[in-house]
């Protein structure tokens, strides 16, 4: 038909010279309609693709509305919602089983028989069938209202006969005669099967609620007496082939055990379990020294009294809000937002608003910042909620309690992993936890944190003579909302009126408030069984992080076996398990510093009394139009330099008051990872992987004798931090460390007294922290004996292009980066800087002016950024301004020449570069290509790492949403969205570093894996493993070894065939861009003669 309105649309048209400007029109038109109708190979998968993915966004935002409403008890809202939706052309083709199934849930519940079986009635009317749920809801609602035999036996849903008897509560409409399909004078159990399911499904497969089990069970056995139960399923078993003797049972070793009691683990889970509770932890400010001044006693009080006023506002303000909302809820569908404001007791969300208003920096924050800050903190107590009402909390409770034998130092060893015992101990209570719930999306937070913060700006009120008495009285607003520009855009603020700001900073507040997500845990993780459960208790925390709005990662890890994800699930928790203490000297020093105005040198943020102030000037000076730009330009860095400083300083601040709150007590950081399978731990304040401060006041919580080697370790270790003696071997290192000795002693005796040669070093804080540690083994009699907890870390020798030269089997660049034995440790940054300056040599002997004015600039670290990321694919312009960036800050080189030389110099440095790294360049190509090619057909770039992780990477094209509301339209940028196509750029450019990426942290896994079968202490940041330093030359054994067994396997070959399979299957053999995927994906690049064996003999891989 299309064919046929084009060719007469076609045939009507004149030519363009000839025909008049409305035939020309209809001729276009045409063109276009056949266009449309044979879109470009790829792309109508791709649309489709698209279209899946927005209905998916959608119905996502549906059942996240019915969810609420039947945690709030109200299944009549959410059917409401439903039929609002079933008589919406829009939304009817949204809806699927699983949302009928929330509100069968509910109905169930209550025990509504006749709401149930209108349920089922919509069901079919919308065209679609019961799943096992359906009946299982079914079946607990009729356990509830104890039904007779006949009546399960004979469940109906209408009939043309008798519509009226369960569709009372359905609209008119909804009662159509001889739609009606379903069970009809037919037993259960035949049903069942005919839908393709087992009785013994409606216990594998479903997840109840509080008593929801036994209800299904009752009715059964009113037709079925002696029905059992079906036993746990069977655990299934890891198929992949580098850790399959890991996971057999023969080659089990014991768990390594904690130094805690049985009953102290459950004393700890219950003080974490109370702090959880509570979904907010206060902890003293570190700013706080000695008794505060009268002045800050009446700012405190002050303070408070205008808390306490706000706090009777906000509770008014909010149930006028509410009412407001209750009134559009009918209209909205599943937009209200009525049932969101429900959520939690009003007293809560006033605390809420008001921990964010004394949270708020004197010179605002972004309105899209704030609102999503105050929707997600309703979103975590309504998750804490949830789990407590569900009765997931009693069950966690009750498995933790047996859970703890497994760490315990007074029980009996056990070959189980973390996951393995929590899955014993959980099969013998139910088949499956908990439920896996809706998560809130962007759009939902924003909109909810806008109608809080419209509240706030309201009805927050101060008065203007507060600071002032002489003033005249009147009530102003405490926050106002202005509007900004960032680029070429206008963007919302929300800023605290100069009075507020006063007031609180003379309080100086003396508590800090957090949520609990956001500090270490006081007891061991709960591990991590499955891509939905795992670390803290209660807070909600997923098992990969993304960037907000991106889904299909979460949808990866639902739908992947789950034996698949055992040993990433079993790093996870062995990272977990890990327990901390602070290192209280060092601690007690950085505090000292923190408190007298900091120090940039040492990486501890200033006051911002210490920030620049703009020039004063007198009225003459500001006459010129000149002089005023001038003016406003310094007066703009000076505001820039103040909200970085006071940024720095805040997260300082929290940083060390969690430390001092903490500097008594072990506690343990709960690990998640990235889309890339690269591990994090989840407190953002204090953890390992933060700055040398950080890393600094942090030490093993167990301690380890040092034994033969662990002093020299901690020597070696000391030269390592001081960023001296790179390139030479761990003899010298050793030597050196022992000439150095009287500096050790007196860095570590007298930090802030003595010659301070400790803060002129590179990590200055950790070299502190081991200069202690050292003096304190150098003056026990043994220092063989003595007991440390002092971690000691083992870096990659650029880790990236390691992986790049494994994987080519490049000799040339193996041995660069210390993939082979060597006496003395290859330094790849040096090598490049020498080769470079060789060619600059011979450039100037040429006569080539830029090159003589570059004699005695090429060093190390002119070159290293560079060298370090063109394994993350920076390209030539990129690495340009890096080298420019050096040569600027080097007040020696003529600024005049910065852009020739930087230009020079990345000539130089890539050609180095290609000849070194010839393989990995191949390989880069490869891959960007293929990544290229897939993204122009549509569909994002996936892969499987060598352990069975499915990683996809989030980049889309952008798509604005827009939030409305009465104070302004919000619009979200999202760039992460898979309703959206690919976006081509980011997909190819990331795909080489994320590749990579994802190696590495497969690599670290594996190291993490072995080391617990060792019972060794091992943490990671990325590839820099950590452990105590009598395990350090056990640990490298491991870790090249990993490598080796890592780098055996086919990966490349394995990623062409999977990529192969995935992308080049379902295409037509016509399709060019799929023929030319096809051809480039099975063009593996070819690989040296590197003997990967050799690794294990190169001391020099990490040290």
């Amino acid at each position: 038909m299309l064919e046929e309105r084009v060719s007469a649309a076609l045939a009507r048209a004149k030519s363009p010279e000839q025909g008049t400007k409305k035939q020309r029109k209809v001729k276009a038109g045409a063109h276009k309609a056949a266009k449309q109708s044979s879109p470009a190979p790829g792309e109508g998968r791709a649309d489709k693709l698209v279209g899946k993915e927005k209905h998916r966004g959608m119905q996502r935002s549906i059942l996240v509305y019915l969810e609420t409403c039947l945690f709030l008890d109200k299944p009549e809202w959410a059917q409401q919602c439903l039929v609002f939706c079933c008589q919406s052309p829009k939304y009817r083709k949204l809806l699927c089983s699983k949302m009928y199934n929330i509100l069968l849930r509910g109905w169930a519940k209550k025990g509504s028989l006749k709401h149930v079986s209108g349920i089922f009635f919509m069901l079919y009317n919308t065209g679609l069938k019961p799943t096992v749920e359906s009946y299982a809801m079914a079946l607990e609602c009729m356990g509830r209202v104890s039904c007779a035999p006949k009546k399960i036996q004979q469940f109906q849903i209408p009939t043309s006969s008798h519509p009226q008897k369960c569709l009372a509560c359905l609209p008119r409409q909804y009662i159509s005669v001889g739609r009606a399909q379903g069970w009809n004078q037919h037993d259960l159990g035949p049903q069942l099967e005919k839908d393709g399911f087992h009785l013994d499904d409606l216990f594998q497969h479903v997840t109840y609620e509080d008593d929801g089990q036994e209800m299904v069970l009752t009715a059964l056995r009113v037709i079925q007496p002696s029905y059992q139960l079906p036993p746990p399923p069977q655990a299934e078993s890891y198929t992949k082939p580098m850790l399959r003797d890991f996971y057999s049972k023969k080659l089990a070793v014991t768990y390594p055990k904690l130094d805690f009691s049985v009953q102290e683990l459950q004393e700890l889970f219950q003080k974490q379990l109370d702090m959880e509770m509570a979904s907010t932890i206060t902890v003293p400010s570190v700013t706080m020294t000695g008794s505060p001044s009268q002045h800050t006693v009446k700012a405190q009080k002050r303070l408070a009294s205008l808390r306490s006023q706000w706090q009777q506002a906000l509770l008014q303000g909010l149930q006028k809000s509410r009412q407001h909302q209750a009134r559009c809820m009918k209209k909205a569908g599943p937009k209200a937002l009525y049932p969101y404001l429900c959520l939690l007791k009003d007293e809560e969300y006033v605390e809420i608003m008001l921990q964010t208003l004394v949270n708020l920096p004197p010179q605002g924050e972004l309105l899209v910042i704030l609102a999503k800050e105050l929707g997600n903190k309703v979103y975590t107590k309504y998750m804490l909620q949830k789990k407590v009402s569900s009765q997931v909390l009693d069950k966690v409770q009750r498995l933790y309690k047996d859970y703890v034998h497994l760490l315990a130092k007074d029980t009996q060893p056990d070959s189980y992993l973390p996951r393995e015992y929590w899955e014993k101990l959980e099969a013998s209570t139910s088949p499956l936890l908990m439920k896996s719930d809706s998560d809130w999306f962007d759009a939902l937070r924003v909109e909810l944190g806008i109608c809080l913060l419209e509240l706030m700006v309201q009805v927050l009120k101060v008065r203007s003579n507060l600071l002032n008495c002489n003033q005249e009285q009147k009530l102003i607003p405490v926050l106002y909302h202005v509007y900004s520009f960032s680029s070429s855009y206008r963007v919302g603020l929300i800023k605290p009126h100069p009075i507020f700001t006063h007031v609180v900073a003379d309080a100086a507040k003396p508590m800090l408030t957090f949520s609990t997500s956001l500090v270490p845990m006081l007891c061991p993780p709960i591990p991590w069984i499955s891509p939905s459960f795992g670390a803290y208790i209660l807070s909600p925390t997923k098992l990969m992080r993304s960037t907000d709005g991106a889904t299909q990662h979460q949808m990866l890890l639902d739908e992947c076996p789950s034996a698949t994800l055992y040993p990433v699930l079993d790093a996870l928790n062995y990272l977990g398990n890990c327990p901390w203490k602070i290192n209280k000297p060092v601690l007690d020093v950085v505090i000292s510093i923190f408190n007298d105005k900091g120090s940039e040198k040492l990486d501890i943020p200033p006051p911002l009394s210490e920030a620049p102030k703009p020039t004063k000037r007198t009225p003459m000076e500001m006459d010129s139009i000149k002089n005023k730009a001038a003016w406003k330009q310094e007066l703009a860095r000076c505001q820039k330099k103040a909200a970085e400083m006071y940024s720095l300083r805040m997260d300082a601040l929290y940083m060390l008051s969690i430390a001092n709150y903490l500097r008594d007590q072990v506690f343990w950081l709960p690990h998640n990872m990235d889309f890339r399978g690269r591990t994090y731990p989840c407190p953002p304040y204090l953890s390992h992987l933060r700055n040398d401060v950080a890393r600094g006041i942090l030490l093993f919580a167990e301690g380890k004798p040092l034994g033969p080697r662990g002093f020299d370790w901690l020597k070696i270790h000391l030269v390592n931090l001081t960023g001296l003696k790179k390139n030479k071997s761990l003899q010298d290192r050793l030597a050196y460390a022992n000439e150095i000795m009287e500096d050790i002693l007196d860095s570590a005796d007298h930090p802030l007294t003595g010659r301070k040669w400790w803060m002129d070093t590179e990590e200055p804080w950790q070299v502190l922290a081991c200069c202690m540690e050292i003096a304190r083994a150098s003056r026990v009699p043994d220092p063989a004996a003595y007991v440390s907890y002092f971690p000691v870390h083992q870096d990659g020798s650029c880790n990236g292009l390691q992986h790049y030269a494994a994987l080519g089997r490049d000799l040339i660049g193996a041995t660069s980066v210390n993939l082979m034995p060597c006496d003395e440790p290859q330094d790849v940054y040096t090598t490049v800087a020498k080769q470079v300056e060789e060619l600059r040599r011979q450039d100037a002997e040429e006569g080539v002016h830029i090159a003589q004015l570059l004699e005695g600039f090429i060093k190390r670290k002119l070159v290293k950024q560079t060298v370090m990321t063109v394994v993350y694919g920076v390209t030539r312009y990129g690495s340009r301004l890096q080298m420019e960036k050096q040569l600027k800050d080097n007040s020696d080189f003529p600024e005049e020449y910065l852009w020739a030389a930087s230009h020079y110099l990345v000539q130089k440095a890539f050609r180095i570069l290609q000849q070194m790294f010839s393989r990995t360049r191949e390989i880069q190509a490869w891959l960007t290509d293929s990544a290229r090619l897939i993204s122009q057909s549509g569909r994002t770039v996936e892969w499987v790492t060598p352990l069975g992780l499915p990683i996809v990477q989030p980049y889309h094209q952008s798509r604005r949403t827009s939030v409305r509301s009465t104070m302004q339209a919000v619009t979200l940028k999202m760039q992460v969205d898979s309703k959206q196509k690919p976006n081509t750029t980011k997909q190819k450019n990331a795909f080489p570093p994320n590749f990579i990426h994802s190696l590495d942290s497969t690599h670290m896994m594996l190291t993490a894996l072995h080391c617990c079968r060792q019972g060794l202490t091992f943490v990671s940041v990325h590839d820099c493993y950590w452990t105590h330093a009598c395990s350090v030359d056990m640990m490298n054994q491991m870790c090249r070894e990993q490598f080796v067994e890592l780098h055996s396997q086919p990966i490349l070959e394995d990623l062409s065939q999977f990529m192969l399979q995935k992308y080049c299957t379902a295409s037509p053999p016509s399709c060019k861009k799929s023929v030319m995927l096809k051809e480039i994906l099975s063009k593996v690049p070819e690989t040296g003669d590197l003997d990967l064996q050799k690794v294990i003999e190169s001391i020099y891989f990490f040290s």
